[in-house]
């Protein structure tokens, strides 16, 4: 599951990163690496961005990025 398909409310835990590269990298940069746990605060009406709280502070993420971050 990954962690564009989570619903509102919900906390999960990050067991891998599926980019390649550069984008890998700059997920990674943000704080979000595996066991790290990411609260779910908003999706947009269209599901882009998705807001979320990891590490004690709130990101944004586009679903193209919310897609490489698998989680359970």
């Amino acid at each position: 599951m990954t962690l564009k398909e989570i619903p509102c409310g919900k906390t999960v835990k990050v067991t891998k990163l599926s980019g390649e590269g550069p984008v890998k990298r700059r997920i990674m940069d943000m704080g979000i690496t595996k066991g790290v746990d990411i609260f779910v605060r908003k999706v947009a009406p269209f599901g882009d961005p998705v807001e979320v709280t990891v590490r004690g502070y709130e990101l944004s993420l586009r679903k193209a990025d919310a897609e490489m971050i698998i989680v359970e």
